[in-house]
């Protein structure tokens, strides 16, 4: 069969200064007023507070974490350990060289709620027999006094890893290349947009770095703050691992060379096997093909791949050839099979698909792809 034819059958700088900030713990992670000149004794005015367990990426709200987080009288639980420690105690840093497991309580055998990376911080809650109740952001569990630090321990971890953050409080902040009004612009900060500090410079001027170079903000339009890595709850890295599972599934494969004959047999296919399914259904069916292509275990070319015996029945049985020839081809299918030979694809890596028949893989429309 000729398949050119018709077809038939076919900077960060330790920060020391300590005596001059005041510790806040806000939803975006533990933050210093470097404006603000009291001592470190007034911790207490903003440690106090306890950040609800919600995820920038969603919440899975039957989570165990999140369950237990949501039901602690945390405003009465934070009052008494705020009249019993004093501020300064209450910053605690893990002391581990990857990750600190955090559970429901005190007891190694309990749930595991989440995780305390390296170099992240919390503050703490209550300590009994051992074992520290912490807030990390969502995060709330406990940890084993061992892997903790604390004290002044923590606040010089803390000083080393910890970055400053310089958000403008300006809807059109110009970011200028010298410390200067008549400077030339480098860009704009809108409104509550950060970037990181490197330098304080005195003269009502903030030196930052915008997108790798060095610009300057008036400090008069803006705030700072000293911000230390949270913790993940179970809830939040499921989400996350979902995501990026789901963005693993799109990575671009890589693009195939074909001509427009071959873009046709593939568009034609699609739209045999898939032309009653969504837009990300088709692409997928095209992607199976491609992978084959690549893959080594299969013919290295889109026709052979098509017409392989016992693989795409409707090839065999002669409905892409009455497809192919007739013409009558649907520019959403030559937009899927386009896509796939650019390398797109809505199933990873994916060589089989069918119709849905309780078969685990991923499913899109009526096909299970694996």
């Amino acid at each position: 069969m000729n398949k050119t034819g018709r077809l038939s059958v076919g900077k960060l700088r330790p920060l020391m200064i300590w005596g001059l900030v005041l510790i806040l713990f806000t939803s975006n992670g533990l933050t210093v007023d470097a404006r603000n000149n009291s001592g470190i004794s007034d911790i207490s005015v903003g440690i106090s507070s306890i950040i609800s367990p919600v995820s920038p990426l969603g919440i899975d709200y039957e989570a165990t974490e999140v369950i237990v987080a949501n039901s602690m009288d945390k405003s009465s639980e934070v009052a008494s350990t705020d009249s019993s420690e004093s501020a300064d105690n209450k910053l605690v840093m893990a002391n581990v060289s990857k990750a600190l497991n955090i559970r429901e309580t005190p007891d190694e055998d309990s749930i595991k709620v989440g995780v305390l990376y390296k170099d992240c911080g919390g503050k703490i809650l209550t300590r009994e027999d051992g074992w520290t109740k912490l807030q990390s952001g969502d995060l709330v569990g406990w940890a084993k006094d061992e892997y903790l630090l604390f004290d002044e321990d923590a606040q010089n971890a803390a000083s080393e890893v910890g970055k400053q953050i310089v958000t403008s409080q300006s809807s059109a902040l110009n970011v200028r290349k010298e410390p200067s009004e008549d400077a030339e612009v480098l860009g704009v900060l809108t409104e509550k947009v950060f970037v990181d500090m490197i330098e304080d410079l005195g003269n009502g001027w903030i030196s930052v770095d915008y997108n790798d170079e060095t610009g300057y903000v008036q400090s008069e339009y803006v705030t700072t703050e000293f911000k230390i890595d949270q913790g993940e709850t179970i809830a939040a890295i499921k989400i996350r691992e979902e995501a990026a599972k789901k963005a693993a599934l799109k990575k671009n494969q890589g693009a195939v060379a074909a001509d427009a004959d071959e873009l046709k047999l593939l568009a034609a296919l699609i739209q045999c096997e898939a032309g009653n399914q969504p837009y990300e259904g088709r692409v997928a069916v095209g992607a199976v093909v491609l992978n084959r292509v690549r893959s080594g275990a299969y013919p290295n070319t889109i026709y052979s791949v098509i017409y392989a015996s016992g693989q795409f029945t409707p090839a065999l049985n002669g409905t892409v050839a009455k497809v192919y020839n007739s013409g009558k081809i649907y520019d959403m299918n030559y937009q899927a099979a386009q896509a796939a030979l650019n390398g797109e694809t809505t199933v990873g890596s994916a060589l089989h698909f069918r119709r849905i028949n309780g078969r685990e893989g991923i499913i899109i429309g009526a096909h299970v792809f694996w």
